[in-house]
Formats: C-alpha cells, structure tokens, sequence
C-alpha cells in the first residue's frame, strides 16, 4: 500500500466500524484472497474489480485455479489505485487466508508490514512474526451465525468482501448495486443471503483487533465512461463489433468463455456459431462459413491449434478470410491448462506444413484485446489470409477497468457480397510481377462471362484450376508472400517508451507489457537508461525496429516461453534471425506465473553490474 499522509488528530477523518478509528488514505492496495475454489473468492475479486470499473480507480487482477475437476486451492488477487496500473503486484499488502494451507502457501507474498486477515475457525499462524500483523476474524462461524442453517462453505466470501469494504472504506452503495445485478438474476432468496453475509461482514466489530482503517483514494476525474472486464469478454466484444457473425469452436481453457459467449450472441445478430465435434471439424466448419462468403472465427488453445494446422494450410492456399484466436497456456501437451505461458508463437507462424504464410497479432492488455480483434476482421477481410490472435491464461482471466470503446466508430455491418465482377480472377498475377490481393466469389455470385472458378487446397493458376507447374508454383508462392510484405508495409511504427537511447531496452509482446513498462519506470527511477517496445504485430513484424536496437547497448526480449536448446526465447530467436544483432538477449521462464516486475529489474541490475 502506497500510504499519504495519515490525517492529523484534529483533521476530521474518516470513521467507520468501532468509534474512534481513522482512516489512512491509501494510493494503492494489492489484496490477495487464498482459499479453495469452491469458495467463491473469483466471485468478490470480479467484485471490486467492477466497482472500481465505476468509479476513477484503475484495477488489475491476477488468478490461479485448479486444473482438475474436483477443485482445490485456488487465489485471486487484485490490485486497486489512484495512478496508473500496470502489474497485479509483485507482493501481496493484505493476505485474506481461508485455511490453513492457504497461511502456508501464501504468507510469503506478503510484504513486510503487510495484513494477514486469517479465518481463526480454519488457520493457526505464527503471531510471533513480527513482519506481519495479524487480524483473525471467525469467517466460518460468523457466517452460520449470520445465515444460519447448513452454510458452513456458503457466505465466507460475501462476508469478507463486507470486510473489505469496511476496511477499505469503499464504495458500499455501488457496491451492493453490482451484488444486486449478479445475484438477482438467480433468486429473491439467493441475494438475501448474499446482502445478509455481506451485511454481516461489514458490520464485524475489528476496532480491538485492527486499530487503522484505509481509504483508497480514487483518481481524478476523467469525465468518460468506463468499463471492467476481462480478457475474453472484451475479444469477443471486439469480434461482435468487427462484424464476425459466424464461427464455430470446441471446449478447452481457457478459450472456452469465448465459444460460450459467441454461442448465445450471435445468433442476435443474425449469425451462428457451432459446437463442433473436434478441433478438425471447428475450423473446417468455419472455412466452410468463409467459402461461403462471411469472415468467421475459430479458436482454441495450444492443443487445439496444432489440430486446425492442417485446415490452416488449405485456409492458405484457398485464400480464405478467417479468425483464430489462440488463448496460450502452459504446455506442452495439457500441460498446466490454467496457467499462462507464450510458447505457442513459433507454432502460429510456422506451425503448418510448407510455405503457408499468415497474420499474427497479440494484445497486450485487456482493453487492446477488443481492438486487437477488430484489426484482426480488418486485416483478414483485405488481405484474405488466416489471422492468428495469440492471447493467453493472464489476459483471458484478468480484470481491468478501461475507456469505454466507441463502438459506433469501430461497428461493421456485414453484407454478403454477391456483385457480380469483369474479368473475374480469384487468384491475379497481375503484370510486372505485380501481386493484387483479388476476391473470393461466393456461391451465388454471378458472373458476366459464365466463367466459374474453383476453390481448392491443390496448387493453381488464377482461376484456382490445379496445376503442377513449378513456374506457376513459384508465382503463386511469391503472391502468398506478398501480402504479407504489403501489409508490412502499412503497419505503424512501434511506440517507444522511456529514454529514446541508453543502457538497456526491454522487448516485449503479449501479457508482458505492462510489468515491462513497470520495469522501465524503476529502472529510470534507479539512474538506468532504459526504454522498451512492445509488439502487437508479429508477423509480419513492423519495421525499424532495428533501429530502436542500435540506440542502446542491451536488448533484452522479455517472454514467458522456453530459452531452449540455443538460449534464446522464440521472439528472441526469430528477432536475432531477422537483425543479426548479437545484443539481442533472452529474459525467459516457465513456471506458469506472469513475470514479476522485481525479476525484469533484477536481471537488468545483474546484466548491467555482472560483478555485483
């Protein structure tokens, strides 16, 4: 917590619970709720994370849940504040301990001088750790007592989000206007019991045994309308805005709350999405809306990605427009389905056999998710190419409040383009080895000179008739190329963050933004020349970037992926192919979590003073 100073005796201060306790006005606050996942804890994180969405506070959240079905220990942690937000928090200010596994497992992310609130029914700490002060409160007796009847694993969570909003001095009014909306589209009796847990929990007497209260202080004042949501919820706003309007997908984590969203809102706009049987039969289903003539969406997670490669390549060669979005998670195999890496990129691009050329995006928050998609419709529509979306587990799974985005100003409105076209070639050469993109005709479309084309995965003149001739064949493989040199063509500049030259510039793309800008901010603050960049654009990647490389002595690639047999990561490794600039090094790791903004900086310190 980022405390200002404390309100003088005389001040008036803000009071609230037991009489006499002032309120200490705080700029930031991480608070990390550890239980099990049965508990809720999603529920009140997802909470304040929507209250803060409605409010001038910036919010960021951070979750681990369990892989298997039953269930089992699980956090969500979230950040709120004044200034801006870019991490979840490297430590935890305020531990809220469930059980006592939940003590053990995560009393060490609490900073020094932070809060341990600790269900006393559940948990025996060790109160002789003077780095920590404790506050233990009966949760699950408090809550029987408050709900009566069989509630023993039914309310905690309500009664500590009361808690919280004691603590905290948040809110309560919007508060209980987002519990009345969540629970009251279930039942009169399942909000009662919610309010009167939550009721419960702010009224707790913690005047003996927390002697400060905290108020988070909201920003200033932007006069805009904002939103609170997560990584799949705005993709899939993105995607609705963008005109998307058919798709079709099978269930894996963490893609599956897109497919379930796309199932019940397209067919509002008109559109359709399927449940297919396997991935196979997903993104076959979905070439089969694009040869149709609608773009579509597919997705998946890594898994299902290496099953739609084959699909992909005759997506490819038929030059048909559509989406997929791959939600990365850890691997290989199912590997750890619920927690974050960015290994899947070397597989976007290159995953397919031969030369089969295709657009890579990543977002790098949540907020760039939705307009990641609607670039992702734009790119594919023009250039009639696959455009892989490389989201993952932190982006999908995380909260953060945002500008509303003007969704007039973004909205396509899909038609069917049946027009009918001169000299029609679906695949043109042009003249002087000029390569235009051409169309796709529709089943439908007439056309003046009777002269039909064929769609097929075979190699083709431009009419799409099979042909083997290695002339041809270079051609056409020259022409796939090309619009991807085209579009590189067209990308905007990389922005750059920081000192313009200096000791070290940190490279990043997806989810590993906004602890690099963090990181960068420190380092500046410690005397280190630093600067970063950050790439939406994969492939192809934009240009100039090499030189943002030559201004600095370090180039350090930040990605949450494997260093591999050669010691680089696959951004890593493709950008030193690319420059052969031998400063390009690799910050890598795998262990599931999102990178720490200590463990960027660190790692710089010790590249920059290799002696200590």
């Amino acid at each position: 917590m980022v405390p200002q100073q404390a309100p003088s005796s005389s001040a008036t201060a803000t009071r609230h619970g037991s009489a006499g306790i002032e309120a200490l006005p705080v700029e930031d606050a991480v608070i990390r709720l550890a239980g099990n996942s049965q508990d809720g804890i999603q529920t009140v994180g997802a909470f304040l994370a929507k209250l803060a969405g409605r409010t001038d506070q910036e919010v960021m959240t951070y979750m681990t849940i369990p892989s298997t079905i039953s269930g089992g220990p699980s956090i969500f942690q979230v950040r709120l504040g004044s200034g801006e937000i870019l991490s979840p928090g490297d430590y935890t200010d305020f531990l809220v301990a469930f059980y006592q596994h939940s003590y053990d497992n995560h009393i060490s992310a609490l900073r020094e001088g932070g809060v341990c609130l600790y269900d006393s029914d559940e948990v025996k700490p060790d109160l002789d750790d003077a780095r920590f002060t404790f506050v233990g409160v009966p949760l699950t007796s408090a809550t029987v007592e408050a709900l009566g009847g069989s509630t023993r694993d039914r309310g905690k969570n309500m009664f500590v989000l009361g808690l919280l909003t004691s603590i905290f001095n948040l809110n309560r009014e919007k508060l209980e206007q987002i519990i009345a909306r969540q629970f009251g589209r279930k039942s009169e009796d399942v909000l009662r019991n919610a309010m009167l847990a939550f009721d419960a929990g702010y009224a707790y007497p913690l005047g003996d045994i927390l002697s400060l209260r905290y108020e988070l202080i909201e920003g200033a004042k932007r006069g805009e309308q904002r939103v609170a949501m997560d990584g799949n919820q705005a993709m899939t706003l993105g995607l609705l805005t963008a005109g998307v309007r058919y798709g079709a997908g099978y269930p894996i984590t963490p893609w599956s709350p897109i497919m379930e969203t796309l199932r019940v809102e397209l067919p509002k706009y008109g559109g359709l999405f399927v449940q297919s049987e396997d991935e196979l039969g997903a993104v076959s289903t979905a070439l089969g809306f694009a040869y149709s003539g609608h773009l579509a969406v597919t997705g998946s997670s890594g898994p299902g990605l290496s099953l739609k490669m084959e699909a992909l390549g005759w997506a490819t060669m038929a030059e048909m427009p559509l989406i997929v979005i791959n939600v990365q998670r850890g691997g290989p195999s199912t590997g750890l389905p619920t927690n974050v890496e960015q290994s899947d990129l070397l597989q976007a691009i290159y995953g397919s056999h031969g030369d089969c050329p295709r657009v890579v995006l990543a977002p790098k928050d949540v907020e760039d998710c939705f307009y990641t998609a609607v670039e992702a419709a734009r790119i594919a529509r023009r250039y009639r190419v696959p455009v892989i979306i490389l989201s993952d587990q932190a982006l999908a799974t995380r909260i953060e409040a945002f500008e509303e985005p003007d969704v007039d100003a973004h909205y396509v409105d899909p038609d069917l383009d049946l027009t009918a076209a001169d000299d029609f070639k679906p695949y043109p050469l042009g003249d002087n080895g000029s390569h235009p993109v051409g169309r796709h005709a529709a089943p439908g479309t007439r056309l003046p000179e009777g002269k039909y084309p064929v769609v097929t995965g075979l190699e083709h003149d431009e009419w799409g008739h099979p042909t083997a001739r290695p002339e041809l064949h270079q051609r056409m493989t020259d022409r796939r190329r090309s619009k991807l040199l085209q579009l590189m063509e067209e990308l905007p500049p990389v922005e750059q963050h920081g000192d313009p030259e200096g000791a070290v510039l940190l490279v990043g793309w997806g989810s590993t933004w906004g602890p690099i800008l963090e990181a960068v901010k420190r380092l500046r603050g410690r005397g280190v020349r630093a600067g970063c960049v950050h790439l939406r654009h994969l492939h192809p990647m934009p240009k100039g970037l090499g030189d943002h490389f030559t201004r600095y002595q370090h180039v350090v690639v930040v990605e949450v992926n494997d260093r591999g047999l050669y010691g680089y990561g696959q951004l890593a490794t493709l950008l030193r192919a690319r420059h052969a600039d031998p400063r390009i090094e690799s910050l890598t790791k795998t262990d599931g979590l999102g990178f720490k903004v200590a463990e960027i900086t660190d790692k710089v310190m010790a590249l920059l003073h290799p002696e200590g």
